[in-house]
């Protein structure tokens, strides 16, 4: 008899715990999603469950060594300044959404500081004109704060989650909602 060990956990289950924690925001674009990847509902459960087992284990290695054991070498690192304090910006392709990048932001010492959805360097973001332009999964943080500034940061539902007061011309107030950096929805402040 022989043990049945599982697959390695890889890039394809990391796209599955994104989505994962999206679901509760957009079930319907999350099942678009999981038909494109070709996996079912169980799989995505599955892979979340063995990401939480790997984070929470006593014998887990660091958040930044995590990701690089399950995505790979990054695709580019580089030094960035944010404030007083010096980090490394290390970035990983998601192909469910080219045009984005997995970005983890490490300290000096290689504790993760932020780890989040970003636009990819050179990809074009889209045009933020208006509240009606943020749609579901159509732009990031940064790019939804620097639209409709001032924003201010609010505290997020969840650890992987972030919400920002948004600033329409003219005054208006919405509370913008994010999972893992990514649009999720829109509501009047």
């Amino acid at each position: 008899m022989t043990d049945v060990q599982p697959h390695s956990f890889g890039p394809l289950d990391f796209q599955l715990v994104l989505l994962r924690r999206m679901a509760d925001h957009q079930p319907g674009l999350v099942e678009d999603a999981r038909r494109e990847l070709g996996v079912s509902t169980a799989e995505m459960r599955e892979a979340n469950r063995r990401w939480q087992a790997m984070a929470r284990s006593p014998r887990s290695r660091g958040a930044a060594a995590r990701y690089r054991s399950v995505l790979g070498a990054p695709e580019s690192v580089a030094r960035r300044r944010i404030g007083d304090l010096e980090c490394e910006a290390r970035l990983w392709p998601v192909p469910l959404w080219p045009t984005l990048r997995f970005e983890v932001l490490a300290g000096p010492d290689g504790t993760v500081w932020n780890e989040w959805l970003v636009r990819a360097p050179g990809a074009g973001g889209p045009v933020l004109e208006s509240v009606a332009d943020l749609r579901p999964w159509s732009c990031t943080v940064d790019e939804a704060a620097r639209a409709f500034a001032p924003a201010r940061p609010m505290e997020g539902s969840a650890p992987t989650r972030w919400r920002v007061e948004l600033t329409e011309v003219g005054g208006g107030k919405w509370v913008a909602e994010f999972s893992w950096g990514l649009l999720q929805e829109v509501r009047p402040a």
